[in-house]
């Protein structure tokens, strides 16, 4: 299968499954998706980013030597909202290694705090941002502050999710 091909076919969970399976647990054929993932072509990286969240989430272990990559990806001026979201899912649902934690930090701050990100990259940015706070407690007040500031404005989604980890982070500061 030619992957950037069949990313162009259609955006839908047929075909994004369609590539999840062929790639498997195959280091090469993921490592193809990563780099059509990282281009510069707008539609190209907007479809593999979908393939590329649900391939790690079946096969935690392809992305880990990935994950720098990615994370310093999300730096990029432009970046389609999908890239963004797929890759904060990803790193929501890994251990992020410690030498990652200051960036992932960092972007994902970055991203809860812009009033031009949509909720979903918000409440992904803020769950990364408190698995980072448990192994880093001093983030914690600061995420505290921005949750707070926030959740009167904010959607029920991340009024829900922003309640979630208040409860966490609180125990955490105390």
């Amino acid at each position: 299968m030619d992957i950037r091909k069949q990313l162009l076919v259609r955006h839908s969970k047929e075909n994004t499954n369609l590539i999840v399976d062929y790639i498997g647990d195959d280091r090469t054929r993921f490592q193809e998706l990563i780099e059509l993932f990282l281009s510069d072509n707008y539609r190209v990286t907007q479809r593999a980013a979908w393939v590329v969240g649900d391939a790690a989430r079946n096969r935690p272990e392809l992305v880990d030597e990935h994950l720098e990559t990615i994370v310093l990806n999300l730096r990029k001026p432009d970046l389609h909202v999908a890239v963004k979201r797929n890759t904060l899912r990803i790193l929501q649902e890994i251990q992020i290694p410690e030498s990652l934690w200051g960036e992932a930090a960092d972007i994902a701050f970055d991203f809860l705090t812009s009033n031009d990100e949509p909720v979903a990259v918000k409440v992904f940015a803020m769950q990364v941002i408190h698995d980072i706070a448990l192994n880093v407690p001093e983030l914690a007040q600061e995420l505290i502050f921005i949750i707070e500031d926030q959740m009167p404005y904010s959607t029920a989604g991340f009024k829900s999710r922003g309640r979630k980890l208040l409860k966490s982070l609180k125990k955490l500061s105390i």
